[in-house]
């Protein structure tokens, strides 16, 4: 018997299983601050697909109308379409703006190709905007997590200095839990968010490059049909 409460005595005790809930919760305000985040960035990657695809930049029939504008030559038509809120995409805005700049040149079409080139410049700048707020989440991720981590560093040293026996041991264990689980929340919010941004990116270049193609065959038709902006259409 004596031998057998020995054994039991010697044995370690069994492993406390801890929930996601717990190690959430062992994050505290700064814990909760990041999984906020991680929720932000989630709106903001829906709110991206939503507004940067292709449909959204340049629709099938709001190209067509437009191509038919261009090949009368009825630059003013083109412009009020181009105006119109119910239009407004990224190949109108080009091209809206880029004719509007011609009509007030004296160089009319000649400067077309420049006029279209800035204007989608400033498209291009729009639509990369789009991933900002996930870039910042990225960057504010590891350092809020680090900021967790001083908190609960400076939290271990001060209850090493002012506690015994187990307390301190239960504050210590608190205050080293803040600091490790802020650490690894951050940087489960920024690793994805940095992945995320440079895919979003490319994929924003990209789909201005296919827009681009669009534009630069309407603006075939047009120096096909040789008007010159701003003058009044002759068509009926």
């Amino acid at each position: 018997m004596d031998s057998m409460e020995r054994l039991l005595a010697a044995t370690p005790p069994a492993s406390v299983q801890r929930s996601l809930l717990d190690y959430l919760q062992a994050g505290g305000p700064i814990g909760y601050l990041l999984i906020g985040l991680s929720f932000l960035a989630v709106g903001l990657l829906v709110a991206h697909f939503l507004k940067v695809r292709p449909q959204a930049l340049a629709p099938v029939d709001v190209v067509a109308e437009l191509e038919a504008y261009l090949a009368k030559g009825d630059t003013a038509g083109a412009i009020a379409y181009c105006k119109q809120e119910d239009h407004r995409c990224f190949i109108t805005n080009t091209f809206g703006a880029a004719l509007t700049r011609c009509s007030r040149s004296t160089f009319g079409l000649l400067e077309l190709r420049t006029a279209l080139e800035e204007a989608g410049a400033k498209e291009l700048d729009r639509l990369i905007r789009t991933t900002d707020g996930i870039a910042i989440i990225a960057a504010i991720g590891p350092m809020m997590g680090l900021l967790g981590t001083t908190i609960g560093m400076i939290g271990a040293f001060a209850s090493i200095g002012t506690l015994e026996g187990a307390a301190r041991s239960n504050e210590l264990s608190n205050f080293m839990s803040l600091a490790l689980v802020t650490t690894a929340q951050g940087l489960i919010v920024a690793i994805p968010c940095t992945v995320l941004y440079t895919i979003l990116r490319r994929r924003v270049e990209r789909l201005a490059m296919d827009v681009g193609e669009t534009v630069e065959e309407l603006a075939a038709v047009l120096s096909g049909g040789g008007a010159r902006a701003g003058a009044p259409s002759q068509a009926t």
